[in-house]
């Protein structure tokens, strides 16, 4: 694999393990088969793809019949959100979600409220965790779908998913959505042990290829299409199958979890490092939650008052270092953080806020090169 101990960006992308890109070279040279048609090729690029279904079933401890392939995160949380609020607008039209959400959630349910819905926005506390008794407070009798992330992508706080979907539980006409872009391969995900209806995740987030994901969808809750022209992917995803793509991700997805235990342990003793040499610099706002066990240790997330959040990046990068702004899909807006401004930062602080994402690539050497960075850079940017 690529020598990364420079890139701190890994909740924005990741690279790809060198056997999942060994496997898609092998697949696109070998197996062009489109997995629609009759012939031998055809079968056997729709073998293949049957068989990276089941891997992923497994994973998640699911049936291989729950598993949906898509082009990524945003394109499934489209599919899940638009295509279960249109399907059971009869019931009522009534959403909810956090202030939170990714954008690829959140202009969703923008979306749905110019269509006649209404939608509540769930507040956050301190530490970006939605709570639970603000989650029972807004359910109505015309309620038909929660969507709430399982990790937030700017702070790395972990939301009560599963708690969620105990109270969700009680509420057989309400789905749950849950966007676990973030957390696959670096979390546990059961998505029927945790009561969800709809869990949606992205491949170039753990160590896969750009452009293909998973919408995982319990069987029985039918969605309406956002997508027309075909009967792929139990006519939810139509179009071609991208075979190689997808089995890259199935390998990933297997690499992943059988190395996450002992990852998850790593990373966490590199957060605490890094997490403890960062409150050392003068100046720098620590944010999320102080209980290691609330927050994913792949992401560590600080502001710095008076000082951009697109200027320190690039400080950062003429010294070979790389970290980001908010999101990757929010960078370059120069607008203040909606996740920060949820959390009760001032506007002016919500436009300084630094992601550092953590992998079991990096090193301690890498994680105190870094922090010596940061306060160096810190530094310099306040003496200008």
């Amino acid at each position: 694999m690529t020598d990364c101990k420079g890139y701190f960006d890994f909740s924005a992308s990741t690279p790809p393990y060198t056997e999942v890109i060994d496997v898609v070279s092998k697949l696109m040279e070998e197996y062009y088969g489109n997995p629609s048609s009759l012939h031998r090729k055809g079968l056997e690029a729709e073998k293949l793809m049957k068989q990276a279904r089941e891997v992923v079933a497994v994973c998640l401890h699911t049936e291989a019949s729950h598993i949906i392939f898509t082009s990524g995160g945003t394109e499934g949380n489209n599919i899940a959100i638009l295509g279960c609020a249109r399907q059971f607008a009869s019931r009522g039209k009534h959403l909810i979600t956090s202030r939170i959400e990714h954008s690829s959630v959140y202009e969703c349910f923008l979306q749905l409220e110019r269509e006649g819905f209404e939608v509540t926005y769930l507040p956050v506390d301190q530490t970006g965790c939605v709570r639970i008794e603000d989650v029972i407070q807004a359910i109505r009798a015309d309620t038909i779908l929660v969507s709430v992330m399982h990790v937030s992508n700017e702070i790395g706080r972990i939301q009560p998913i599963a708690e969620i979907g105990h109270v969700l539980a009680k509420y057989p006409r309400i789905l749950f959505h849950v966007d676990a872009v973030q957390s696959a391969g670096k979390l546990p995900i059961h998505p029927e042990q945790a009561g969800i209806d709809l869990l949606t995740l992205s491949a170039h987030k753990f160590h896969g290829p750009k452009g293909v994901g998973i919408l995982y969808r319990r069987p029985s809750i039918r969605l309406t299409p956002v997508l027309f022209g075909g009967g792929q992917e139990f006519g939810l995803r139509p179009g071609t199958e991208n075979v190689p793509l997808i089995v890259g991700m199935a390998k990933a997805l297997r690499i992943g979890t059988e190395k996450r235990a002992a990852n998850l342990l790593y990373v966490t003793e590199l957060r605490q490092y890094l997490v403890d040499q960062l409150k050392q610099v003068q100046g720098l706002i620590l944010t999320g939650s102080q209980d290691t066990e609330q927050m994913l240790p792949h992401i560590v997330h600080f502001c710095l008052p008076e000082i951009r959040s697109e200027v320190f990046v690039h400080a950062m990068e003429s010294a070979g270092l790389y970290v980001s702004a908010q999101s990757a899909c929010a960078a370059g807006e120069n607008m203040p953080s909606r996740t920060l401004l949820a959390m009760g930062y001032e506007h002016d602080l919500a436009k300084c806020g630094i992601r550092i994402s953590l992998s079991p690539m990096h090193s301690k050497d890498n994680i105190h090169g870094l922090s010596v960075s940061i306060s160096n850079t810190i530094d310099q940017l306040i003496r200008k």
